[in-house]
């Protein structure tokens, strides 16, 4: 099986050498430091006390990896807009891509049923760039559990977790779709298929709308921001108001999913959020997908979202006053 882990940081860089060890022809896209350390000495990773490595074709280039059958988009939900159009020498006729992205995918309003059909979202895919660009019919919804981090040029270490949750747009169980599971299954992943793969991306997101921003303007550790309790009523008042939007586009979570949620975030003692992680090591901020597209859809059905407005507009500035981050241009004028 060709795959392309298109992004190799922490997420994508796990599934590469996990599934590169399972015998499938594995390339990378990847840049910088990260990207000569992978050439040079293969991509590592520490998970479980053990050091595995695997030797892996990476570039910064995808025309010359060629076609795949599957690929795998492990970037971030803006760097995914903006290399668009980089995703073309990698598409045959019966390519997947599989957005293992946290927040909101710019696929979401395709084949999703509602009065929205066909709709694209400013805040994570302005002016309809990945839509046109690599077309929702190939996209394969993922929802990634695990917790990775880059710790040098070419070294990932696994903390906890080894679940993605994939589902097709349209619910059905394709062939691409059990294909997939059993390719990430065989790497000794879990990879269960849901058929409703919105509901997925919603309940991990209750977490990362409030989770994200709040570590990002406090600099609080996960279960800090779980357990302090001015800062858990924040999140309940955030994860309540985007339970409303959930609600106002026809999928139905339980309310106690908010503090199964809380309870399992409290439980990753000392976890920086990747917001933080990004402020701190000067990376580009993933504020979008996760915050501002909760603000867009809460417009769209008509739900007011006044909490998380105050923070979005709190963490864009904190972002913006760092040099990390820059609001589409469309937002700018809303």
């Amino acid at each position: 099986m060709k795959i392309c882990i298109f992004g190799t940081g922490a997420i994508g860089g796990y599934l590469a050498v996990e599934l590169a060890l399972a015998g499938h022809d594995v390339s990378a896209i990847a840049r910088g430091a990260h990207l000569d350390a992978i050439q040079k000495n293969g991509l590592k990773l520490l998970i479980d006390g053990e050091e595995k490595r695997a030797r892996i074709n990476a570039s910064d280039d995808p025309t010359p990896l060629g076609q795949q059958d599957f690929v795998i988009c492990a970037l971030k939900a803006h760097q995914s807009h903006e290399c668009a159009e980089m995703f073309a020498p990698l598409l045959g006729p019966n390519t997947a891509v599989v957005t293992a992205m946290n927040g909101i995918p710019w696929w979401y309003f395709y084949k999703e049923g509602s009065r929205f059909e066909g709709r694209h979202l400013i805040s994570v895919d302005a002016g309809a760039r990945q839509w046109n660009a690599i077309g929702p019919e190939r996209a394969i919804g993922c929802v990634v559990d695990p917790a990775c981090e880059v710790i040098a040029p070419g070294v990932i270490e696994h903390h906890e977790f080894k679940r993605f949750t994939i589902g097709e747009p349209d619910g059905s169980r394709s062939e691409r779709v059990v294909t997939l599971s059993k390719v990430l299954t065989d790497a000794g992943l879990d990879a269960p298929i849901r058929d409703q793969i919105r509901w997925n991306v919603w309940l991990k997101l209750w977490g990362n709308v409030c989770f994200n921003p709040i570590s990002a303007l406090t600099h609080a550790t996960l279960d800090r921001i779980t357990s302090e309790p001015r800062l858990r009523e924040l999140c309940k008042a955030m994860m309540h108001e985007a339970k409303a939007v959930t609600e106002a586009l026809g999928i139905n979570i339980p309310e106690d999913m908010i503090d199964r949620r809380l309870a399992v975030a409290g439980s990753a003692i000392g976890h920086k959020m990747s917001m933080l992680q990004d402020l701190e090591r000067f990376r580009s901020m993933e504020i979008d997908a996760l915050v501002t597209a909760v603000q867009e859809l809460g417009r769209m059905v008509g739900t007011p979202t006044p909490t998380i407005d105050v923070v979005l507009a709190l963490v864009q500035e904190r972002g913006i006053q760092s040099g990390l981050y820059s609001p589409p241009a469309m937002l700018l004028s809303h």
